[in-house]
């Protein structure tokens, strides 16, 4: 019984690690032909309303009630300690360096990575990625580069959007519900929050651009197995998506703070 366990886990690392090396290896190529001619702007411009302009929604709404639902868990915690003028401040800090582009990342990846995936598994099923061989066009220029491109542009964007709306959700909550003073509210945040803050929170987006859009296309341009196929390879990518943006965000963060 050990030894089948032992069997199981070893077949799943050599799995993992089998896995990571295809993914390296679509990256490179991705990489390689994203610099060769010719640049098709307008597929990139496309996936860049998909990925960016259409998540807006979703990403204000999440980062508008985080910043709220924050400043109601900080102020019980701080008054405590009659500390609630930093409330504002300590809300913009997790905004900028970890929540505003953790959750707009996995927003996107739940939205726009399974759509990655379900479209590209949808098209390799149905054998459009063949075709496109057929007809002398490299399905990774035509396909994977554009998006992955979109999804390193449109992060950090949708990022400062996460931030700017959850500091205006916590200065509503702070200011207008709970009664912390206006001035010291946004003193604080100016005293406090600096630019290398905000900035290493946009580099982390642009990482995590990278990977959701990375995985999802992955999972999809090697789907097999049908419709069942598409619907797995779904579920893999915004699973192994998810997962890979919250360890890479801890790698990320013990390097830049």
């Amino acid at each position: 019984m050990v030894l089948g366990g032992l069997e199981k886990l070893g077949r799943l690392v050599l799995y993992s690690l089998e896995e990571a090396g295809k993914i390296m290896m679509l990256f490179l190529s991705a990489v390689a032909w994203a610099v060769r001619p010719p640049w098709r702007f307008h597929l990139i411009i496309k996936q860049m309303e998909f990925v960016g302009v259409k998540s807006i929604f979703v990403v204000v709404l999440t980062g508008t009630f985080t910043g709220m639902v924050m400043t109601l868990q900080l102020f019980h915690g701080f008054r405590l300690f009659s500390a609630e003028s930093l409330v504002g401040s300590t809300v913009a800090l997790a905004m900028t360096r970890e929540l505003g582009p953790v959750l707009s990342s996995l927003m996107v990846t739940a939205r726009a990575g399974s759509a990655m995936a379900a479209e590209l598994g949808t098209m390799r099923v149905t054998e459009q990625i063949d075709a496109l061989y057929v007809m002398a066009t490299n399905p990774v220029k035509y396909l994977i580069v554009p998006r992955v491109i979109a999804s390193i542009i449109m992060m950090p964007i949708l990022t400062v959007v996460a931030d700017f709306v959850g500091v205006v959700g916590s200065y509503f909550v702070g200011v207008s519900i709970l009664g912390i003073n206006a001035g010291t509210f946004m003193k604080n945040i100016n005293k406090l929050v600096v630019l290398d803050d905000i900035f290493n929170g946009l580099i982390k987006a642009a990482v995590f651009g990278l990977i959701l859009s990375l995985i999802g296309c992955y999972k999809g341009f090697n789907t097999r197995g049908g419709a069942e196929g598409v619907g797995r390879a779904t579920t893999e990518a915004v699973v192994l998506a998810s997962i890979t943006i919250l360890v890479s965000d801890y790698f990320l963060t013990a390097l830049m703070f």
